[in-house]
């Protein structure tokens, strides 16, 4: 057995016996460990506790923490970091005061990256996007999920699910793969979304199906793109197939998104900038988690989801990047986590919780990640010296992680 005993660390926060999904009081408590140590078997958590272990063997690997923070690696649940090129050019032309949906009508954004990705080769396309999960895992991602989306024809998701599938073989950390064909309408049937439809549920999901590319499905129900029943008609369709539904709901227009989540028990509804008291009510009576996305509402200049009327319906609450090209550009979950409590007015604990182990439930992953529970994966974050945790949030732009450990590894530098 490979056994590494961490010693010496100044607190180690996230310690929990047993996990489960956080609302309200819950998501405020981040048990954590002063003067602690961490034994760790195989990869794997086995065991912590305080002061000097002095009833463990000698013979363990030792790791002196020289007083270190330790939190659980982040658990980042929305994603689409399988992209052909960025889209810098529409972020001038939003500068210059174009709308995210002025920019869709006149071909750009959903339908340019889908334009891009056919164009570019499958390797191509697996070697930019292990770049970009290498990125993450260094900013201490140590779960995440990855969507299609850009291809909008049934080879073109195939082929980046084909990428995701590469991905999770070779990534050192978890990673869950989303069907996201009714991401956006193409315009080979912009006259004809009910072929489109048809297209996904009767070829692409049968394919997808049967060669075990997906873990879910998901629909962006929005004005322009796909309505509450068609984000239904599709999901049940995913759920006929084995794939659990994760839908985009309520990012631009109350669009019925969360409704339509609920009705088939979607694992969670993601963005949530726009929401009113029926949308939040409709959540608190459901399983669904609601999962935020602050880094989108940053660079679209949006309102942010509201958070605290979440928290407060005891419904549970997740952080997740969006990383994409088009609104977010960034898989940094440091940065979410202080957007989180800046824009959001969540708690460092909260938003810790939100984007750790509630984003670990996000995905179906809460009993392998998102804490330090005996028996989950020593995926974890070692902090520069700060003076506590609030400073993580605080210090927006400072980098304190000092290490990142990945199944009882460190990444190398």
């Amino acid at each position: 057995m490979n056994s590494l005993l961490i010693h010496n660390i100044g607190l180690l926060a996230g310690v929990r016996e047993h996990s489960q999904v956080l609302k309200r009081v819950g998501l405020k408590e981040l048990p954590a460990l002063t003067d602690a140590w961490l034994l760790i078997n195989d990869g794997r958590i086995a065991a912590y506790g305080t002061a000097h272990p002095t009833h463990l063997h000698d013979t363990y690997r030792r790791l002196d923490a020289h007083g270190a923070v330790i939190l659980p690696a982040w658990c980042d649940s929305h994603t689409h970091l399988v992209f052909a090129g960025y889209r810098e050019g529409e972020f001038v032309d939003k500068l210059q005061g174009m709308t995210y949906a002025e920019i869709a009508a006149r071909g750009g954004g959903i339908l340019k990256s889908a334009r891009l990705l056919g164009e570019t080769p499958e390797d191509v396309l697996y070697e930019n996007a292990k770049e970009r999960l290498d990125e993450c895992i260094r900013l201490g991602t140590g779960a995440i999920e990855i969507k299609s989306g850009y291809g909008l024809t049934v080879e073109g998701e195939l082929k980046m699910l084909r990428v995701i599938r590469r991905l999770k073989e070779n990534a050192p950390i978890p990673v869950k793969a989303t069907f996201l064909g009714a991401h956006a309408v193409p315009d080979a049937y912009k006259d004809n979304r009910n072929g489109y439809i048809d297209l996904i549920i009767d070829q692409a999901l049968p394919q997808i199906a049967g060669q075990k590319l997906a873990d879910f499905i998901d629909v962006f129900c929005e004005e322009g793109f796909f309505t509450p029943e068609e984000t239904i008609k599709i999901c049940r369709a995913g759920q006929a197939h084995g794939l659990t539904p994760k839908i985009h709901a309520n990012q631009l227009h109350r669009s019925g998104g969360v409704q339509a989540g609920i009705a088939v028990t979607a694992l969670s509804v993601d963005h949530l900038e726009t929401m009113g008291k029926e949308e939040v009510d409709a959540l608190k009576s459901s399983d669904t988690i609601a999962t935020a996305l602050p880094g989108a509402a940053f660079f679209l200049r949006m309102g942010y989801p509201p958070a605290r009327d979440i928290i407060n319906a005891n419904i549970a609450l997740a952080l997740a990047s969006d990383y994409n090209p088009g609104s977010c550009p960034s898989g940094n979950m440091n940065l979410v986590v202080s957007l989180a409590c800046i824009q959001m007015k969540l708690l460092p604990q909260e938003a810790i919780n939100a984007a750790t182990l509630n984003g670990a439930y996000a995905m179906g992953l809460g009993h392998d990640v998102g804490s330090i529970t005996p028996g989950k994966r020593a995926n974890l974050i070692f902090m520069r010296p700060i003076p506590s945790l609030a400073f993580l949030p605080y210090a927006f732009g400072t980098n304190c992680i000092d290490r990142v450990m990945v199944n009882g590894e460190f990444l190398e530098s």
